[in-house]
């Protein structure tokens, strides 16, 4: 097999376009471009983007970031590129309602540790970060003009989300279609070769980038499309900040091996492929343990998850954790539960759940070192619990126990 045809057997690897013709052409595709930057004497200019309308990113992301990976392992130019001015508005592709505008001040608290967070994946070294204010703010309203008038309303209107909330009677406002129009941008500011996305991305990616390219006279990109998309923890969804089933990288152990553990066990499957790249005959082997031993299979994953992102030393932590706080060794049988459906302070919890006479007890015990959650002592009297902290286990004195669930 010649390098050129290995290179495009693993970058291909995974992909989707909703029909065998698109891959195959994306493919041949590809492997021209290769030929061509061979004989140019560059590698490749490959990017795929992140939009911060969240401060986090979370192990969904880490499905195109591998693949970024691959193409940095052989010696092609990756760009991370944040999303700082598309995010914005943000993108209205796997939404059936309108986003909420950030501030650009929001945006930038967001974006604050997306560079940390890429290089848990990425080579920091061979890694270029943008920002894609550095050119989307810069265009006038001539310049969106000549923009837009490579696309048609229609164009739009048949895609999937925009389709269903116009026969729902849905507001589609105009401001969302400019939002493929600034991504479809930001390939011809970076005279990218390929762009990487996911299957909410083929229409960002396959029709307005490769329109606009062309449009503009350069040679239209490759779109490499990653062909699943990596479920919540509610093993149904697929992974969101918006929709809240996230797991993010930026935590502690204990919450992401907890929510790992918290996957229902028919997940497990695409989790071991996507996350660990996972073949059939480890996948088959998998699914005939999954009858027997679900639970030791989702610890083992968690555990290896964690060692990833954290190091062994952590995994070890969030096992530990969740063997003492969630699943009970060390703790009574029996303890109340506290449900929260949005952040609550502490104190708040320990007066409602009884395990305090009051409020102001509740500080007094905080003051006296006192109060632990899930084993950690609490020192501020305005600290909350989130629901997606939960479940989680606060602790008064030596015998009094109360679980948080979210509900």
């Amino acid at each position: 097999m010649s390098e050129i045809d290995k290179q495009v057997e693993v970058l291909m690897s995974g992909t989707a376009y909703g029909d065998p013709q698109t891959k195959e052409h994306m493919t041949q595709e590809l492997r021209a471009r290769l030929i061509q930057t061979q004989r140019e004497g560059r590698p490749l200019r490959v990017y795929c983007g992140y939009d911060p309308r969240k401060p986090d990113l979370h192990l969904g992301h880490t499905i195109t970031m591998r693949k970024l990976r691959q193409f940095q392992e052989f010696g092609h130019e990756v760009t991370f590129l944040i999303g700082t001015f598309t995010s914005l508005i943000g993108d209205p592709s796997d939404v059936d309602k309108t986003r909420e505008q950030l501030t650009p001040e929001q945006v930038e608290e967001n974006a604050r540790t997306y560079q940390e967070q890429a290089f848990k994946i990425l080579d920091p070294e061979r890694t270029r970060v943008r920002r894609n204010d550095e050119w989307l703010a810069e265009l006038d309203f001539r310049d969106i003009i000549r923009l837009a008038q490579n696309f048609t309303v229609q164009q739009f209107l048949v895609r999937e989300n925009f389709a269903r909330r116009l026969e729902q009677g849905e507001a589609i406002y105009l401001h969302e279609m400019f939002y493929s129009l600034m991504q479809a941008y930001d390939a011809v500011a970076l005279r990218t070769d390929v762009q990487v996305g996911g299957q909410d991305q083929l229409f960002n990616i396959l029709v307005a980038g490769r329109k606009l390219q062309q449009a503009v006279g350069m040679p239209p990109l490759i779109a490499v499309i990653m062909g699943e998309l990596l479920p919540g923890t509610d093993g149904v969804v697929k992974m969101s900040k918006s929709m809240g089933n996230h797991i993010p990288l930026l935590t502690t152990p204990e919450d992401m091996y907890g929510k790992i553990m918290s996957v229902p066990d028919k997940a497990m499957p695409i989790y071991h492929k996507l996350l660990l790249g996972w073949g059939d005959h480890e996948l088959a082997a998998l699914e005939a343990r999954m009858a027997s031993e679900p639970m030791q299979i989702k610890k083992d994953l968690a555990h290896e998850i964690v060692s990833i992102f954290m190091g062994e030393e952590a995994a070890e932590q969030g096992a530990r954790h969740f063997a003492t706080v969630i699943q009970g060794e060390g703790l009574p049988d029996e303890m109340p539960s506290f449900a929260i459906s949005a952040p609550v302070r502490i104190v708040d919890i320990l007066a409602g759940a009884g395990l305090t006479a009051s409020k102001n007890d509740a500080k007094r015990q905080i003051a006296g070192g006192g109060v632990r959650l899930d084993g950690e002592r609490i020192a501020d009297f305005e600290a909350e619990i989130a629901p997606d902290q939960a479940p989680a286990v606060l602790q008064v004195g030596k015998r009094k126990f109360v679980r948080v669930v979210a509900g």
